[in-house]
């Protein structure tokens, strides 16, 4: 197998990349996310059994406990590729079950389907933290949010549409043969020349990684970077119902328009992260982040009118993308190129954890206080992320700066 030398790819080429793996990343969890529960809803599923689907994403949560296999085993671009066939198999499985009863069966095979879409995401993010170079990682993640946005309205919304017109078993089908052309353009992806001997003993690796100085300060910064966005969330389309927005309304302008918006945000992002850097990426557009919690306020104290809600989301959803522009290419930048999958994955578990145990109370503290004082309350909540920024600016490498 011939190895890729990094200086030998454009960075042009590397996007194009970036762009085919995020839109195979994202392209699943569409499916599962957006499809599977409008699937069995259609077909009488009971809300218990539609509630018990939230389990689906635990392969997501937990995926840092296998990432060790991916960096000590086989080829980054087998486990993409091998992953997407099995999620190809599996979704062409899927119109052989009842859907108006689920059998114990028909959820382990959703499960698998899952667990093969988390284990392709380990591979494809230390993939990509292989192929890129110090400095290059704003322009990939401003490619890699477009990308993995567009394969969510595919695998979602478009697929759904299909479903109405010509029914559910064309929409796996037509999802398998998408799986399937992503596994053959992923085994065409350049190989990476990675270290055999830092593979093969990944465990002190990583806790020298783990035990680097200012090591629980940079990863309190991970925690809280996103966690003013994290807080908002739960409680912006309750907001809009409660403003009187129709759900077409909600549909056309959060979730359609709002989509464009966070493509253009991170398109503007990574370009200028890697203008800047990632460390003036990091508070320019992070302060832009947290400044659009202050839109939904504004709007909530205002009474809500539809312009001002309309335009809250639009800026929420464009400086959200910014921001994730230059967080994501922090992330990057700060993982070991062998030990990828491990130490992604370790991040990924950090930063996804606030969103789950804020949005179980984010509901009742919104009760209590109103929405313009509880969207008020998550901009401060962007605030310790940037007194962490100085020991995050350590162990940022940008030697092409």
């Amino acid at each position: 197998m011939r190895l890729c030398h990094l200086a030998s790819v454009t960075l042009r080429k590397k996007l194009v990349w970036v762009g085919v793996l995020y839109f195979a990343q994202g392209f699943p969890f569409g499916v599962a996310i957006d499809n599977l529960p409008v699937y069995f809803a259609k077909h009488g599923v009971s809300l218990e059994q539609l509630g018990l689907m939230s389990l689906l994403r635990l392969p997501w949560t937990a995926k840092v406990l296998w990432s060790p296999l991916v960096d000590r085993f086989g080829d980054r671009r087998t486990w993409v590729s091998a992953c997407l066939v099995a999620m190809a198999a599996l979704a062409a499985a899927v119109p052989f079950f009842d859907p108006t009863a689920p059998t114990a069966l028909l959820w382990i095979v959703l499960f698998a389907f899952t667990a093969a879409s988390a284990t392709q995401d380990i591979a494809i993010d230390a993939y990509t933290i292989g192929l890129m170079s110090p400095g290059e990682e704003g322009a990939a993640n401003g490619v890699r949010v477009s990308a993995y946005r567009a394969a969510l309205l595919v695998g979602g919304g478009a697929l759904v549409i299909v479903a109405g017109t010509f029914g559910w078993p064309p929409v796996f089908w037509a999802s398998s043969a998408i799986l399937l052309a992503l596994a053959a353009l992923a085994r065409r992806s350049p190989a990476l020349d990675l270290p055999p001997t830092r593979r093969q003993s990944w465990w002190a690796p990583f806790l020298s990684w783990l035990r680097r100085p200012g090591a629980p300060a940079v990863f309190f910064f991970v925690l809280t970077y996103k966690l003013a966005d994290a807080s908002m969330g739960p409680m912006v389309k309750p907001f809009w119902v409660k403003s009187g927005l129709t759900v077409e309304e909600i549909g056309l302008v959060s979730t359609t328009f709002g989509v464009f918006a966070t493509v253009a945000g991170a398109a503007l992002g990574g370009a200028l992260t890697t203008r800047w850097g990632i460390f003036t990426g990091l508070w320019v557009l992070g302060v832009a982040q947290a400044a659009s919690n202050l839109g939904y306020a504004a709007a909530a104290y205002t009474g809500a009118a539809r312009p001002a809600i309309y335009a809250a989301s639009l800026l929420e959803s464009f400086t959200g993308g910014m921001g994730s522009a230059a967080f994501l290419a922090f992330l990057m930048n700060i993982c070991d190129k062998a030990q990828a999958a491990t130490e992604y994955a370790f991040l990924s578990a950090i930063f996804a954890l606030p969103a789950p145990l804020v949005g179980s109370f984010s509901g009742w503290l919104t009760a209590q206080i109103g929405f313009a004082a509880y969207f008020t309350f998550t901009f401060f909540l962007a605030l310790p992320a940037f007194a962490l920024l100085p020991w995050a600016r350590r162990w940022i490498r940008e030697d092409s700066q």
